[in-house]
């Protein structure tokens, strides 16, 4: 894992990050930190099926992982944060994730005496910063790398490591499937942005995706390409949760998009896949894709007893 130059990991500011990562205290009202969106135990996303901030306010779209995140160029689903420091930054502030500002949180970590001494041991000096806690945060995310599937140990050489039926799904996700027009290289994206088709979900306004960025119209409905590593543990899909399972999200580019055609990327067609090929392709990716790191796979909160005071 490359960090930026202005960012080196060390030990102490990857435990220094995973702290900030679990802590409520950063959100207004002591509520939600960034595991509240981003949980381990839920593939390092939430129920769904949009993410639910302070006061219970329901966003539009889903989390997207924190796993791997550090391998995409480009952060959130539009793509609006260039690396993982920047995109700490943004829930803070948001008024429906953490209802925060910058520097009320900044206010509330001085005012703890053991992160006072924490940030002055990790960053050298005081007082606290906001770039400090984004680097903090950035640092310990860098290391949620999700790897030794059983995929990963196939392509390594084990050939037991995969079922049959899984070795058809991968089959099927590199051939007819198409699925690695967009879902491709270890991180299993290209981390580039596409149009589905998915509408919105009931009752919701059509999002803009990465146009809000761009405003280029190539990119209207456009989202970034999801990485497919430990997706069994993320349902349901897409930006706004609409798609329940694997299956559903299969059926739908099997069909070739959903039912928003106006602005349809092209690599989306009709893939004829039968029924015995779909429950193939599910088979791969509801489990031969899921990590077995237990470093990873199964990392637990930071206890109350453990965060500084």
């Amino acid at each position: 894992m490359i960090a930026p130059p202005d960012n080196p990991q060390t030990s102490a500011k990857i435990l220094l990050g995973k702290k900030l990562y679990f802590d409520t205290r950063l959100s207004a009202d002591n509520s939600v930190s960034c595991a509240t969106c981003h949980d381990p135990a839920l593939g390092w996303s939430d129920a769904g099926p949009t993410s639910k901030g302070i006061k219970s306010q329901l966003g539009g779209r889903r989390a997207p992982p924190v796993s791997n995140a550090a391998y995409a160029p480009l952060q959130f689903w539009d793509g609006r944060a260039p690396s993982l420091e920047e995109q700490a930054k943004g829930p803070i502030v948001n008024p429906i994730e953490m209802g925060n500002t910058h520097q009320v949180m900044i206010n509330t970590l001085s005012g703890i005496k053991g992160y006072e001494d924490e940030f002055k041991t990790v960053f050298g000096s005081s007082p606290i910063t906001l770039d400090q806690v984004a680097q903090a945060i950035a640092a310990y995310e860098r290391t949620v790398v999700t790897t030794d599937s059983p995929f990963d140990r196939y392509v390594r050489g084990d050939q037991t490591a995969l079922t049959c039926v899984e070795k058809k799904g991968l089959e099927i996700f590199n051939g007819k499937g198409h699925c690695t027009a967009c879902h491709w290289g270890g991180y299993f994206s290209d981390g580039r942005f596409h149009n589905l088709g998915v509408a919105p979900a009931p009752g919701a306004n059509p999002d803009e995706g990465r146009y809000a960025v761009t405003k280029n119209p190539a990119d209207m409905g456009a989202f970034k390409t999801p990485t497919v590593r430990d997706a069994a543990k993320r349902a349901p899909f897409m930006h706004n949760g609409t798609e329940k399972d694997l299956m559903a999200v299969i059926r739908l580019y099997d069909r070739g998009g959903g039912p928003d055609g106006s602005n349809l990327d092209p690599l989306m067609v009709p893939l004829g896949l039968s029924q015995k090929e779909m429950t193939a392709l599910e088979a791969f990716m509801k489990r031969a894709t899921v990590s077995l790191n237990p470093g990873v796979a199964d990392e637990k909160p930071v206890p109350a007893s453990e965060f500084p005071e």
